[in-house]
């Protein structure tokens, strides 16, 4: 039996908590984490060193709350979903009838590498629903870009806040949010030409492209993680999308950006990368090894044209 909010909610239950001060947010998440103590439901904080520092000093000692190394966690929005979906099962195997989990993205993932995190917190909506599952996401508004709480509450089906809580008026249902046209953050080295520039380029030759840009300052697993990348997103584009495929590749000194587009409409699975494709839909195991070797992301969907934009090295970029 459920408890709390979420009591009589099947599936997932998924909320976010934009807050004002360490206060506010220790006046929501206390009484969550103590509620699901003592209901017996696994308790799980995922949150930064700072923050769960902040909430672990409110929580009586031997709390019964467990608390996951929440910066690990969140290092790529793909791998955090496989990561947490593992848990979940265990937690289900285990006999647990509902679990409470408080967690935040890192603070780096709210400036250019934003996008693909947004389309984390739409996926999740789906991707944890088989589970009995009632997370708060926080998100701290003196630190928040404005348009960052924007998508928040496009992908939180409710807000939380210590006034209470209530339904987001502008959460959008993932299959309509994830095929939105967006544009991500252009990487400062697109606005210089490219030094690799291919059309229709077979998988061979854009790794050779990838080895041939690598100086050696981003260790050879990153480097080898992008040539797979890069393998599988070329080969997804000359089987899948539309001609001519264009293959481009930018080189910083802390990261290798390559760009391939083709003028199709992309994947019509919206979950395509942040999920393995169930149904063994086209290119879909492909866009997920894509997601977990890479350091960052980024889709662009515009009209006559679909483009996924690979990083290894440092996508934080501030040059």
């Amino acid at each position: 039996m459920r408890t709390g909010a979420a009591a009589g909610h099947e599936g997932y239950f998924h909320e976010a908590v934009p807050y004002r001060s360490d206060e506010e947010l220790l006046a929501v998440v206390l009484p969550f984490l103590l509620g699901g103590v003592t209901a017996g439901e696994p308790t799980v904080v995922s949150l930064g060193e700072r923050t769960a520092g902040l909430v672990r000093s409110g929580l009586p000692a031997d709390s019964g709350v467990t608390f996951l190394p929440g910066g690990d966690l969140y290092a790529r929005p793909a791998a955090a979903i496989r990561a947490y979906q593992q848990m979940l099962a265990g937690y289900v195997a285990g006999g647990a009838r509902q679990i409470r989990i408080i967690g935040e993205v890192p603070l780096a993932a709210l400036g250019p590498t934003w996008d693909w995190w947004a389309r984390y917190e739409s996926a999740i909506n789906h991707a944890y629903d088989g589970f009995p599952l009632w997370s708060m996401c926080a998100y701290d508004i003196r630190v928040t870009p404005a348009a960052v709480l924007d998508d928040v509450l496009r992908t939180h089906p409710r807000v939380v806040t210590a006034e209470g809580r209530r339904p987001s008026e502008t959460y959008t249902e993932p299959k309509a949010y994830l095929t939105e046209p967006r544009s991500p953050v252009p990487d400062p080295l697109q606005r210089t030409p490219p030094a690799v520039e291919l059309v229709d380029p077979s998988p061979a030759l854009a790794r050779q492209a990838v080895y041939a840009a690598d100086t050696g300052l981003l260790g050879t697993e990153a480097v080898e993680d992008l040539v797979v990348a890069v393998s599988e997103t070329v080969t997804n584009a000359l089987r899948h999308g539309r001609p001519p495929v264009r293959f481009r590749l930018w080189a910083g000194a802390d990261r290798i950006v390559v760009a391939v587009s083709d003028a199709g409409g992309g994947p019509a699975d919206p979950f395509a990368g942040l999920l393995p494709a169930a149904d063994g839909a086209a290119g879909g195991l492909g866009m997920w090894i894509t997601y977990q070797s890479c350091n960052h992301v980024a889709v662009n969907r515009s009209p006559g044209a679909f483009t996924l934009r690979l990083t290894a090295g440092n996508p934080h970029f501030t040059d």
